[in-house]
């Protein structure tokens, strides 16, 4: 047991001289995570990388890539593939006689890392700058794991058993660090989320008044508010009326800001098209659709609209 003066000496030491208590490992590390957003001489790097995904004729491919016939970011389901086969590589190592199997399972990390690191530049490409910058150095280091499991793989080949584990616990290690770096990314600084899922939740039931009808032209995208929540507001044609979130679920981008035209708002921010209609999302980079709004004249010719079944 540690000696009760001991351990009152290293609660002193952690106690700051106003009282507050010193930041631990955790809370250090955790604030040079926040500082990488703010890092901006990474932006040499990632601006050419970013017009360069951009700039990759994947056609529709692209939509398949960012997810949106799952409704999610395809991304982190198919990282599983790899990172658990390299895990269930080191498994192995520790295991005598289980060198072909491990050898097998490094080969399948290394080969299906590809098409997860396609997934997730192309996400990569349509975030902002903080969280691109993030993305930058997790990508870097899942990059380093692969080298070192491709070294892995080639000195398990050759026959060179202990050096291809060493290599693989290193790139296992090299694992571990993008994957706390790409969850920070993910849930520290929420890319690849439903910035639109809140609205639900925070809206309040019952009609809301956004205004008299004749203050919406044809067409036109006008911007009201629902208590806290900001809403796009579209007269399609006579008595029909669209609203929708106005805040974009990529990355809250202002629709009421961007393009309405043939029945569909764009996203001025990265291109994430919306139907009118239901609030689907169509195309670009957004994985979930936007919430939609019944809407209805009150006597006295103002608009209201509610969230659906929001009695």
């Amino acid at each position: 047991m540690i000696p009760m003066g001991t351990f009152i000496a290293r609660i002193s030491a952690a106690v700051r001289p106003d009282g507050h208590v010193r930041d631990g490992i955790g809370v250090r590390t955790l604030k040079a995570l926040d500082a990488m957003a703010g890092a901006e001489e990474l932006d040499a790097v990632t601006e050419p990388l970013k017009r360069a995904v951009q700039a990759l004729p994947l056609g529709r491919l692209r939509g398949v890539l960012h997810g949106r016939p799952l409704g999610h970011p395809l991304h982190p389901a198919l990282v599983q593939i790899p990172v658990g086969a390299w895990i269930s590589a080191g498994v192995l190592d520790c295991v005598p006689g289980s060198e072909r199997a491990a050898r097998l399972l490094v080969a399948v990390g290394v080969v299906t890392a590809a098409p997860a690191a396609w997934t997730g530049w192309v996400d990569w490409a349509e975030q902002h700058e903080q969280q691109m910058r993030t993305g930058l150095l997790h990508a870097v280091s899942i990059a380093a794991s692969v080298g070192l499991y491709g070294a892995s793989w080639a000195a398990r080949s050759r026959g060179r058993s202990g050096l291809g584990r060493a290599l693989g616990f290193a790139g296992l290690t090299a694992v571990g660090t993008g994957a706390a770096l790409g969850g920070h990314l993910a849930y520290r600084q929420a890319a690849g989320s439903n910035k639109a899922e809140p609205v639900a939740h925070v809206v309040p039931p019952g009609w809301h008044t956004l205004g008299p009808v004749g203050e919406f032209a044809p067409g036109e995208a006008v911007r009201r508010m629902i208590g806290e929540v900001p809403v796009l507001v579209v007269q399609e044609s006579d008595h029909v009326y669209r609203v929708l979130a106005d805040r974009c679920s990529h990355c809250s981008g202002s629709l009421s800001q961007g393009k309405i035209a043939d029945g569909y708002a764009t996203c001025p921010w990265h291109g994430s098209v919306f139907r009118l209609v239901d609030g689907w999302n169509v195309g670009g980079p957004a994985t979930a659709p936007q919430p939609t709004f019944a809407t209805r004249t009150d006597a006295k010719g103002c608009l209201q609209a509610r969230l659906p079944d929001a009695e």
